[in-house]
């Protein structure tokens, strides 16, 4: 499988083929899977899973699965996965979610401490060329609008791609979001000057 791949350089992290076709062909099989997995934080557990779907985000590759012992849907980092073994156990999948929006939401929203949702004045494909589903969730209200729902452990992280995104906008939640937008507002024209020459 290497041998017919080539990467362009970037700033995702290394995915072994091998791991990533085991994976694969236990999502395809619907076969049990177990691993190692390295969290956020360095701890290593062991994991027993239902897998669902491989979900690519342009920078990384994720596993989207049931986690036999706890019970409920989880997301894993194909590059934190270690020694990935099918048991040859067999499942019927349990209610899976939607992959693609269960990993937009769990690296977009989920492990931080702010969130907020921002109603945009543009059509939400001219907004998705400017945010990626690791970034937030786009939501057509009409063909003038759409919501954003993103996250950071940042406010001002928050309101500079917010306004980075070139479009007249709302915000509709996080109200310390609204206040980080106004003293950036503030700054931004105060930086502006009265003498600058043309």
């Amino acid at each position: 499988m290497q041998a017919s791949m080539v990467a362009l350089t970037g700033s995702g992290p290394t995915i072994d083929a091998a791991a990533l076709a085991v994976i694969a062909g236990a999502c395809r099989d619907a076969e049990r899977l177990r691993f190692g997995y390295t969290d956020r934080e360095g701890a290593v557990s062991r994991r027993r899973t239902e897998p669902h779907r491989l979900v690519h985000t342009g920078r990384r590759w994720y596993l989207v699965a049931r986690d036999v012992d706890r019970d409920d849907w989880r997301s894993f980092r194909v590059d934190r996965i270690t020694e990935p073994a099918a048991t040859g156990q067999r499942f019927v999948p349990q209610d899976p979610p939607d992959a693609a929006t269960y990993v937009s939401e769990s690296v977009s929203t989920a492990p931080y401490r702010y969130r907020a949702r921002v109603l945009l004045h543009a059509p939400v494909d001219v907004v998705a060329q400017r945010v990626p589903p690791t970034v937030g969730q786009l939501a057509e209200l009409d063909e003038d609008t759409c919501l954003l729902t993103t996250g950071s452990d940042s406010l001002d992280s928050i309101a500079l791609h917010v306004a980075w995104l070139g479009v007249d906008f709302e915000v509709l939640e996080l109200r310390v979001l609204a206040d980080q937008v106004r003293a950036l507002a503030e700054r931004l024209h105060r930086g502006a000057g009265t003498g600058v020459s043309a």
